[in-house]
């Protein structure tokens, strides 16, 4: 999938206005995912997604993912994207059901075995796909 194509289905199912805010939200949600994941994790994640996603996820992995759960994520977005922590949700799920829907089914069960069992809601599953 092509930039311009991850970005016209974040921006559809998002509900935003164009593609820059679809881009704004997509970078904010993966660069706080990327902090959240281990380091290995995030470059497979990277090498899935298309440029200049796939760097934007490389350079946010952190050392050591933190530990939080999908509230603390989503307020975390919010302050990424200067977005309210009321809709936060709706943005990691725009972009992380995109995510889901371009990566492998085995990418998927490892991202989501990375993370608390409430986060699979935010990529429009209810656990992991295997």
């Amino acid at each position: 999938m092509r930039y311009d194509e991850f970005l016209a289905q974040v921006r559809d199912r998002g509900e935003y206005a164009d593609q820059e805010e679809a881009a704004k939200v997509s970078e904010a949600v993966l660069g706080v995912l990327a902090g959240r994941i281990i380091p290995a994790e995030a470059k497979d994640l990277a090498a899935q997604l298309p440029a200049p996603l796939d760097a934007k996820v490389t350079a946010a992995a952190g050392e050591r993912p933190e530990s939080y759960g999908v509230e603390e994520f989503c307020r975390r977005v919010a302050e990424r994207a200067g977005g309210h922590e009321r809709t936060a949700q709706w943005d990691a799920g725009a972009v992380l059901t995109t995510v889901a829907d371009l990566v492998s089914p085995g990418e998927l069960d490892q991202l989501l075995g990375q993370l608390p069992a409430d986060y699979a809601v935010l990529f429009g599953r209810s656990g992991p796909t295997g």
